[in-house]
């Protein structure tokens, strides 16, 4: 498995530092391109790149001043370039640039570095997966439909849908953040009035990053809907798997169950309680995603060529939703990596209705053997709904006059063995897993 950090955390990401650092990384990336075009004096591009800095507590001083937090942090960047060389080059920080040039390109830099972090995590739940589908491959057990039971399956192919719906996530996010992950320089209406579509060209290259097509005033917002889109399907994938083990964990059901640690208790009144709270969590946690999504639809339709109103939104349904689903997709992985599970209560729930999960398949042999499919569905039914206490589905058909003469013991040993159900699970699983 992989280690859990081998990058920074992705709370760190989205803090206020790491903001104005991925800033002060596009300021440094601007200056070393017009220096090296003439558009800056060379020196003061070098002494941008070798002694720009901030300091978070003067930006937010400077802002209670000027109610702009790029102007602030501009200001914080010269006076740390003006004060670490002998002439004063911060004048040249910022050269030709609009603030949400910066900004923008900013937040593609801190998605970027957010995908790694998050992509790690999805490759840990990938494994975990994986394992569990291979190991329980052959795991009988019911399959429902509609909360009633309906045909024989496995507990690795249940697990192998979701792996499957997993591997589709992580090519929706990495499509979406790439596609948001632009740099934009463009200026104040997307004209490139004040630098060159030059500059922004080798600005991105500098930063590893494509340019933007058309730009406004800012990077478009489809873009960044598209990366809360991605990550509420997410949600939701791990809010279907965590339905599913709250479901099993019932009581009643009791074919698997979360870790219970020493010391835990799962209610102040009742001591003898187990509760699903890590599924729970995920279901919530989904229900998160889902109105980031809302809101980051909102913030498309922005004025003419920008307004404000998306800026208060994306700076919480941003470091939000990355902390949400990276959290998520950690913790959901913790729950399978401990789940319990207890074959020998699936083979019980799977016999609850003796043998009633065969139906489908004497249905198709009567059919063979001349019936309509009308006059075998009313036997099967009948049959079915007028069990008698201890006997099976199949105890019942061979005692039908009707039945009993279409069908020779031989085939019904074969329709209640449950190996048609079984024959194509392993090749599914190979399909997923491979």
């Amino acid at each position: 498995m992989i280690e859990r950090y081998t990058l920074p955390e992705m709370g760190e990401i989205w803090s206020t530092h790491s903001r104005f650092q991925r800033l002060l990384d596009v300021e440094k990336a601007v200056a070393k391109v017009q220096g090296a075009m003439g558009l800056i004096p060379e020196p003061a591009a070098h002494a941008i790149l070798a002694s720009a800095g901030f300091d978070v507590k003067q930006i937010s001083e400077i802002e209670k001043t000027t109610k702009h937090d790029v102007i602030a942090f501009v200001t914080s960047v010269c006076e740390t370039v003006n004060s670490r060389n002998s002439k004063e080059f911060g004048k040249y920080v910022h050269f030709g640039l609009t603030s949400s040039d910066v900004l923008d390109t900013a937040l593609s830099l801190q998605i970027r570095d957010a995908y790694q972090i998050l992509q790690m995590r999805l490759s840990e739940l990938d494994t975990t997966l994986a394992d569990l589908v291979v190991k329980h491959a052959d795991t009988i057990c019911v399959g429902r439909t509609h909360g009633i039971h309906a045909e024989p399956t496995t507990w690795g192919l249940k697990l192998a849908g979701y792996l499957a719906e997993l591997k589709r996530n992580r090519v929706r996010i990495q499509r979406a953040c790439e596609q948001v992950a632009v740099v934009k320089l463009s200026g104040a209406v997307g004209t490139y009035s004040l630098m060159s579509e030059e500059v922004e060209a080798a600005v991105a290259k500098e930063l590893k990053l494509p340019s933007e097509t058309v730009a406004t005033q800012v990077i478009p917002r489809d873009r960044h809907a598209e990366v809360f889109s991605s990550l509420a399907i997410l949600g939701g994938g791990l809010e279907r798997l965590a339905t599913e083990l709250r479901h099993l964990q019932r009581t009643e059901v009791g074919e698997i169950e979360e870790a219970f640690s020493t010391g835990q208790k799962g209610s102040s009144a009742m001591p003898h309680k187990k509760n699903p709270i890590g599924s729970e969590n995920i279901t919530g946690l989904a229900r998160l995603l889902r109105g980031y999504l809302l809101c980051s639809m909102e913030d498309i339709a922005l004025w003419h060529e920008r307004d404000i109103s998306h800026s208060s939104v994306e700076r919480v349904i941003f470091p939000d939703a990355f902390i949400v689903a990276d959290y998520a997709v950690y913790r959901t992985n913790q729950i399978l990596v401990n789940l319990k599970v207890n074959p020998a209560k699936m083979k019980t729930n799977l016999d609850l209705t003796q043998g009633q999960v065969f139906s489908s398949h004497v249905l198709l042999e009567l059919i063979k053997k001349g019936l309509t499919r009308e006059d075998a569905y009313h036997l099967i039914q009948k049959n079915s709904h007028e069990l008698k206490n201890g006997q099976s589905l199949k105890e019942a058909l061979m005692n039908d006059s009707n039945i009993n003469e279409l069908l020779s013991e031989k085939e019904f040993s074969d329709i209640f063995s449950g190996k048609s159900h079984l024959k194509s699970i392993q090749k599914i699983i190979e399909r997923v897993v491979k």
